[in-house]
């Protein structure tokens, strides 16, 4: 009797140290076919037989429901390694959109408002100047080592809370160096951002959309810090991640954890390549909103599904409704330079406004963003859906992406 007792005891402690996710159903309780929901796996498949993956973690949802969770492939092409379903990946820009969250939520609470200008929260924005090239009379006798000289001139406005939100704000729009990512994870958000301030704008703020790979949520970041008064990891952990159960989303693994961390790869004439330093961001000290988390396919879905469902999940509510749909919007139109056709942007994330002109097989409305890496997710308010690709490969055509979608869409039956 005692030793039935002691094993119910650690089955439920088992069950209680299980991660909280959504409901799994059938796919055809939610209008999907499961027989059709198989196309993923042969779609995903096809990549790693290209060489352009080396495996992948799938997860679709519909209706606040996961139907389908699957891996594909290998996490470790050198040891042969398996991808599993709790595989960790480093999701990098997929962060942006947790950090646009954290905003609105102060947004929420009166303490910021989108028309902010920056400046208010970290005075070294104040005055900000924006770099001009000079024209050169002899363009062409510029050789490769040579550049066009530039000035600078006073911005026209401040950049705002929206601008930084947006990529309009025209702040750090140039790509770090390896060996000043490496500096940057040795430092704080704020020594960094104290930097950002005293560099030049690229451009007039609301010109231009141009993306800040880092500068710009990094920034954001800092105002959540010096708004809350906690640095930035303890706020999403705090006020985000415990809420909502996510409890493999972090800047920086555990011991035990890194065995689950997949191999980072980039495609060189039609093989993979081991990246040499993907962890540049990995970091105790510096939490880079822009691309800073490492996630699991699973965990990130309960943000995913989050917004889906109207800023709220399993009873847990972050942001209102309104708020949701406030960030869906499309507040730099694909009209804006800079912007591809059919794509627009929000807070935090990409719109598709015109699925026909992004060549994207998704409702319009739909929104999310991407990871430099291969993660991709977006949620389609018109058909309920939430899609999740996790792969560690450099993408840069996002082919793998439009697959996906593909395969998730042509399994929508009602």
């Amino acid at each position: 009797m005692l030793r039935r007792s002691l094993l119910l005891r650690s089955l439920i402690a088992l069950l209680a140290a299980l991660p909280v996710t959504a409901a799994s159903v059938k796919p055809e309780s939610v209008g999907l076919s499961e027989e059709r929901l198989h196309r993923i796996h042969e779609a995903i498949q096809r990549h790693i037989e290209a060489r352009n993956i080396s495996g992948a973690v799938t997860l679709v949802a519909r209706k606040g429901r996961i139907v389908h969770l699957e891996s594909h492939g290998l996490m470790d092409v050198e040891s042969g390694r398996k991808m599993s379903t709790d595989s960790i990946f480093r999701i990098y820009s997929m962060t942006k959109p947790v950090a646009g969250v954290a905003i609105m939520m102060l947004m929420e609470e009166g303490k910021v408002r989108l028309n902010d200008p920056v400046s208010k929260f970290i005075p070294e924005f104040k005055e900000m100047k924006v770099a001009v090239a000079q024209e050169q009379s002899t363009p062409a006798a510029l050789t490769q080592s040579q550049s066009p000289k530039s000035y600078t001139i006073p911005a026209a406005r401040e950049i705002t809370i929206q601008d930084l939100l947006t990529h309009v704000s025209g702040l750090g729009t140039a790509r770090l160096s390896d060996a000043d990512m490496e500096k940057i994870a040795r430092i704080t958000l704020a020594e960094q951002v104290r930097q950002f301030a005293a560099s030049s704008l690229g451009f007039q703020p609301g010109s231009r959309w141009t993306y800040s790979p880092l500068a710009a949520f990094d920034t954001l970041g800092r105002v959540v810090e010096v708004v809350s008064g906690q640095n930035f990891e303890q706020f999403l952990r705090q006020r985000i991640f415990e809420p909502l159960g996510m409890k493999e989303t972090f800047f920086h693994p555990s011991a035990e954890q890194w065995p689950r961390v997949v191999t980072a790869y980039t495609r060189s004439d039609g093989a993979l390549k081991k990246t040499e330093n993907p962890n540049r961001l990995v970091s105790k000290t510096y939490f880079s909103g822009a691309g800073g988390l490492m996630s699991t396919t699973e965990d990130y879905a309960q943000f995913a599904l989050m917004l889906s469902g109207g800023g709220q999940l399993n009873g847990k509510r972050l942001l209102s409704p309104k708020t949701v749909e406030l960030m869906a919007s499309v507040f730099v139109p694909d009209t804006t330079p800079g912007l591809q056709p059919g794509r627009s942007y929000g807070l935090s994330m990409r719109v598709v406004n015109d699925p026909i002109a992004a060549g994207q097989q998704v409702s319009a409305g739909s929104f999310g963003w991407d990871g430099a890496y291969g993660t991709h997710f977006w949620v389609d308010p018109k058909e309920k859906i939430v899609g999740i690709l996790m792969v560690q490969t450099s993408n840069p055509d996002r082919q793998v992406d439009r697959d996906f979608e593909s395969a998730v869409m042509q399994a929508v039956i009602e």
